[in-house]
């Protein structure tokens, strides 16, 4: 598989910063028609979408790196190299989060009202984002044979694709891309539902993909590892339970403390 989309001798594009871009791309257009349709402030937006997504790029990176220290005290110069690959996509979630959390509160926003809408879109990004693990050979999983991956109905350029160092591997990079446009699919119906609090969305969101993952994971043999642990998979678990918390028992809890903080001025 040749990873590089465009080589003009004194600049090589790569595949995988295409699918990243294009990404990018998609989430934002799913957000902007969102944002305009609720009227929110596009300067604020805009502004946010800028700072949040290079430092969600920035948080992806080091999350990557962090648990690859072995080789990357040795190759410091390869740390820089991020279109070769190696963006971790919860490391970006957690410091693009904590930056949406910074704007929001900045200029006086509802935090989990903009996160509702920011992960619609963020879902389709991350879904058209995996395509460029696709050509530069990560995210796989274990050995299979060829004539498996053909007679499970994958088309041809994908399984040669799938020849990975000596061995064809199972695409778990498609599993979750699919997994992803799904929970796309599935949030744009729950948008859309007219008894859903604030919040409700985004913990959606968040047990959706991170149960995909959690699974997905399980089947992956390029994991970042912690011990014996796989990292994605401990996160996972906690942002699906954070999910649960914003689905079932975030209004519940808001209420109560309404009620009190009632009683308290009475």
């Amino acid at each position: 598989m040749n990873r590089i989309f465009l080589d003009l001798g004194f600049l090589q594009i790569y595949w995988y910063s295409i699918f990243i871009f294009l990404g990018v791309l998609g989430a934002l257009t799913v957000i902007y028609l969102e944002v305009k349709r609720q009227n929110i402030d596009l300067d604020f937006f805009l502004n946010m979408a800028f700072s949040t997504i290079l430092i969600g790029i920035v948080g992806a990176r080091v999350y990557y790196v962090l648990f690859n220290l072995s080789y990357y005290q040795h190759h410091i110069l390869d740390i820089f190299k991020i279109w070769e690959g190696g963006l971790a996509i919860h490391g970006g979630i957690l410091l693009g989060g904590l930056t949406i959390l910074f704007y929001t509160k900045k200029y006086h926003q509802d935090t989990l009202k903009i996160l509702d809408i920011i992960v619609v879109g963020l879902i389709l990004g991350q879904a058209i984002g995996r395509w460029g693990n696709f050509f530069n050979g990560e995210a796989y999983g274990k050995i299979v044979s060829r004539s498996v991956l053909l007679d499970q109905g994958f088309p041809k350029c994908l399984v040669e694709g799938m020849y990975i160092n000596g061995a064809y591997r199972q695409p778990t990079f498609f599993y979750e891309s699919l997994w992803n446009f799904i929970g796309f699919i599935l949030l744009q119906f729950i948008r859309k539902y007219p008894y859903l609090h604030i919040g409700q969305l985004t913990g959606s969101y968040l047990i959706w993909y991170s149960c995909g993952r959690f699974f997905i994971e399980g089947l992956r043999t390029d994991s970042l590892l912690l011990g014996s642990f796989k990292v994605a998979q401990i996160v996972s678990i906690v942002l699906m339970l954070t999910g649960v918390y914003l689905c079932f028992f975030q209004k519940q809890n808001k209420n109560k403390l309404r009620h009190l903080y009632q009683r308290k001025i009475e």
